[in-house]
């Protein structure tokens, strides 16, 4: 008896002679085997979950039940989802087209006495599988692109290709958009007294704490060592001062636990404004008011005013 979670096979027909001769055939390979009488019967089978891991359709189906249904799988399931094999004795012109063009996996000829055919199914299983180990390969080399490997955060690249996309709304809707650049304290002296994994677990707490304080469409990432990007759309120069004091209290204030003693680092912050100008511009700002932080001493908060100017210190400002 076949379990409720055997991989489904479906076949499309209205030949009871052909249906007769492959039903048994395909159950002998344990999965359940499911039977349509038409190209449009067979379409809930092929874009409702769960979907057969092997699709049928008799060539003798009216050809205009055939198109649909290839076009309504197409849409709803994507390419080589699973494979889908066109039974037909004989291999017309558009049949050839839409093998070429990935539409069927293979045409296999329905004679009830094809002595080839479960070798033929084996083989467009075996590729199906490995197009899906293809792309399950390929996706996870763009998200790894896009990722850093150490806290989960979006590396300098994805970073870019986010400032860029937010940019052109700022130019569209002329709303705000702000930077907010930071970087840890003296992270060369908890390099040199701590393990690397503390150091590491050092750096994914803070981007844990800092992933809290954030809204659904800021974003946040890693740009260098010990250094990290938040990108806050709708954000003022002010509102962003404000939420680099609340990263300063709410995150860096506290200590967090390693190697079994509690360590308190301590952040310095740079913010540029972008005004829909270059995002490679605007992040040198922010670069530049990180490095008049670095000069001015732990915990300071920096915004990016064309030259230094005492009299625009955030931190005098908020308190």
């Amino acid at each position: 008896m076949l379990s409720e979670f055997s991989p489904r096979m479906l076949i499309a027909s209205r030949d009871a002679a052909l249906l007769a001769h492959m039903q048994p055939l395909l159950a002998a390979t344990g999965a359940c085997v499911g039977v349509a009488d038409s190209a449009k019967a067979a379409l809930a089978s092929m874009v409702d979950p769960p979907l057969p891991i092997l699709a049928l359709l008799d060539a003798e189906l009216p050809q205009s039940e055939i198109d649909q249904l290839i076009a309504s799988v197409q849409a709803a399931t994507g390419t080589h989802t699973y494979p889908i094999v066109l039974l037909s004795d004989t291999v017309r012109e558009e049949w050839h087209r839409r093998l070429a063009e990935g539409v069927f996996d293979d045409i296999i000829p329905r004679a009830v006495a094809n002595p080839h055919w479960r070798l033929r199914l084996d083989s467009v299983l075996r590729n199906c599988e490995r197009w899906r180990k293809f792309d399950r390969l390929r996706a996870t080399s763009q998200l790894n692109e896009q990722v850093d490997a150490l806290t989960g955060l979006d590396n300098r690249s994805a970073l870019l290709s986010t400032l860029f996309r937010e940019t052109d709304w700022v130019q569209r809707l002329n709303t705000p958009l702000s930077l907010v650049l930071f970087e840890l304290d003296d992270f060369d002296h908890w390099r040199s007294r701590l393990s690397a994994k503390s150091c590491d677990d050092l750096l994914r707490a803070i981007a844990a704490r800092c992933n809290r304080l954030l809204r659904s469409y800021d974003t946040f990432g890693r740009t260098g060592d010990h250094e990290f990007l938040l990108i806050l759309p709708g954000c003022s120069s002010i509102n962003a001062t404000m939420l680099a004091e609340r990263v300063r209290m709410d995150v860096f204030a506290y200590p967090i636990p390693s190697d079994g003693e509690s360590l308190r680092l301590s952040a310095r912050f740079g913010i540029a404004s972008s005004q829909g100008r270059s995002p490679m511009v605007v992040l040198r700002e922010a670069e530049i008011a990180l490095h008049r932080a670095q000069e001015s001493g732990p915990e300071s908060i920096q915004c990016f005013v064309g030259r230094p100017d005492p009299r625009m210190d955030p931190i005098g400002f908020l308190s």
